[in-house]
């Protein structure tokens, strides 16, 4: 098993080898801005499918949506680095909310946060999977199952750690960020250069919404998952190398010029060209097929940006394992999650995230537009969180310039607020209700894992304890006859009480005093207890029996010694029945009785 796991994730780091897996500005850039460049292949698409129900006089709506959408995401990347100058030891929206608002906006915050993780993964692979069956529609039927394989591949390359995932992943993110460029501006320029035929405008539906301002809302929080993605460099600062905090800044500024440039291109060249969403080939790829025709160019579009799509998961294959181990440490969920696996990345984490994202695929049968309405409400809770906090932090600190850097956060975090109110009632009975439920669910499992913590803590403190004293025990020892192990467990428990008794369960309706008889051959001072069994259970008549010994004798513990023998190869456990595996498990929660085995191995 060492030798396949070797093979598959590769050898064992050293902890000292920690600082070697911190990565550049240009890995971090592939790493950290795949789920925010990728949006530009969906979130187009999400505002003019918000417009559609006013028919096509609308969709030209989608302009001035695009413009406060960017305007917007400057204000929260603006926001967001002055997050990462104050807090370069990461945890995002988390760290800053915990200490500066309190415990439940901190919670609040990271229960947002994981939940748009997962929902990235969901989101981002789904969007790449509907890249490729645009290009190629026999696969459709195949979507779910696409999906799942490629959770399975980026899981499996984060496994192999930080660096090895950023040089496996650098090649195509840069080449989307040529192609996109490529078709947001040749597009463009096609159509003002007369070189690409104008498809006829789309048919007008009813207008069952006339006004202006609440159909821009609506392409406004639809287009606003533009936005996701942005927190990710906070949340993993620790990934960079160092200076720290001046390189994430760097990339975070590179990751919005893209990705306003990028949103902005395409959604106008949409317009332009009149396109409208299909049920089964994505805006992108129409505005391939008129900008390069359906030759080698557009299939190698459509080939990265099923890829970038799919790599955006990797952003939260960054993000969220490491937001575990700050959360883990803190005692708000299972400690394993801050454990550091062979290859210096939180392994545990790595695979919760892409086992509950391979869930999500599953239940909303890998279609995007099902999944988009979950998604962005997570992530504007934890950014209005983040930058409120940040506004607590300038005030108490007082640092250079304080007063600009107070009123740049109160602005990002009125305008976030103010984008969560809009989204949240937009997209409530699409299925925002769901995530609006799960955060405070998130949250209370938090507290209670907390609390459980608090508990072992109180019970395994040394404030209240005695001297160490001898413990007095009866050892009972289940036996099946005598043999060799079962005579070499009792030998043991002789060594260890002068108090043993063993127990055979007769379920063969064997005469017990000839049972006895033969025991005593063999061992003549340890008592043997015959327990009848009609109905051929082994487990009740020993769980039953142990009660009685627990209650009628005065000792401090009762110690259950299960003698054991071991295959010589793995695969003859399976001929074997596994009782002694099963009244262990049956008595972990005795509080006294203490259970422990005598192994004996077999010769191959």
């Amino acid at each position: 098993m060492p030798g396949i796991k070797q093979f598959l994730v590769g050898r064992r780091l050293e902890t000292r080898e920690v600082g070697e897996q911190n990565l550049s500005k240009k890995a971090a850039l592939a790493v950290f801005a795949s789920d925010n460049l990728s949006s530009n292949a969906y979130a187009t698409e999400e505002m003019l499918l918000a417009l559609m129900a006013a028919g096509a006089v609308s969709l030209s709506l989608s302009i001035p949506a695009a413009v406060l959408i960017v305007g917007l995401l400057w204000i929260v990347v603006t926001s967001y680095s002055q997050t990462l100058e104050a807090y370069p030891s990461g945890g995002g929206a988390y760290t800053v909310a915990k200490e500066n608002l309190g415990v439940y906006p901190a919670l609040l915050a990271a229960a947002a946060l994981l939940i748009d993780y997962v929902l990235t993964v969901a989101v981002s692979v789904a969007a790449g999977i509907a890249a490729i069956t645009s290009a190629f529609p026999a696969l459709y039927s195949h979507r779910v199952g696409l999906c799942l394989l490629a959770i399975f591949l980026i899981m499996w390359a984060n496994l192999r750690g930080a660096r090895e995932s950023a040089a496996l992943f650098a090649g195509p993110v840069y080449l989307f960020i040529a192609c996109a460029y490529a078709l947001a501006v040749g597009s463009l320029w096609r159509y003002y250069a007369g070189g690409s035929p104008v498809p006829a405008p789309p048919m007008a539906a009813p207008a069952v919404e006339p006004w202006a301002a609440l159909l821009v809302l609506r392409a406004f929080a639809g287009g606003c998952t533009a936005l996701t993605g942005i927190e990710a460099v906070a949340n993993g600062v620790q990934a960079f190398k160092p200076p720290v905090s001046r390189n994430a800044k760097v990339t975070l500024y590179i990751m919005g010029a893209i990705l306003a440039s990028l949103f902005l291109c395409i959604t106008m060249a949409a317009n332009l060209y009149g396109l409208v969403p299909r049920e089964t080939e994505t805006i992108l790829s129409q505005l391939g097929r008129l900008t390069f025709g359906s030759g080698p160019v557009y299939y190698l579009t459509q080939a990265v940006t099923m890829t970038i799509l799919i790599l955006a998961a990797n952003t939260a294959f960054a993000g969220f394992p490491r937001l575990t181990s700050i959360i883990a440490s803190d005692r708000f969920l299972p400690r394993q999650f801050a454990n550091l696996g062979d290859r210096l990345v939180f392994s545990n984490g790595i695979i919760f995230l892409g086992g509950a994202a391979g869930v999500l695929v599953i239940v909303f049968a890998g279609d995007v537009h099902r999944l988009i309405p979950l998604y962005m409400v997570g992530v504007f809770i934890s950014f209005t969180l983040s930058q409120a906090g940040m506004v607590v932090h300038w005030r108490r600190s007082r640092q250079s310039g304080y007063r600009w850097r107070m009123v740049l956060n109160a602005v990002g975090a009125a305008t976030t607020c103010l984008v969560l109110v809009i989204v949240a009632s937009v997209k409530f009975v699409h299925g925002a209700w769901v995530v609006l439920l799960a955060v405070p669910a998130f949250v209370w499992i938090f507290l209670k894992i907390r609390r459980h913590y608090f508990q072992v803590s109180t019970e395994l403190s040394l404030a209240s304890y005695d001297q160490v004293r001898e413990l007095k025990h009866t050892v009972v020892v289940p036996v099946p006859g005598p043999n060799r192990a079962s005579l070499g467990a009792v030998e043991y428990a002789r060594s260890i009480s002068k108090d043993v008794i063993a127990v055979q369960v007769n379920v063969n309706g064997e005469d017990p005093d000839k049972l006895q008889a033969q025991w005593g051959q063999w061992v003549s001072d340890v008592p043997l207890v015959v327990l009848n069994s009609p109905y051929r259970s082994i487990l009740r008549p020993l769980l039953n029996f142990i009660d009685e010994v627990e209650k009628f004798r005065n000792d401090d513990v009762v110690t259950v010694l299960l003698p054991e023998f071991v295959p010589a190869h793995w695969w003859e456990h399976l001929l074997h029945n596994q009782n002694g595996l099963i009244l262990r498990s049956a008595l972990a929660f005795k509080p006294k009785v203490v259970v422990t085995s005598v192994r004996r191995h077999l010769r191959k």
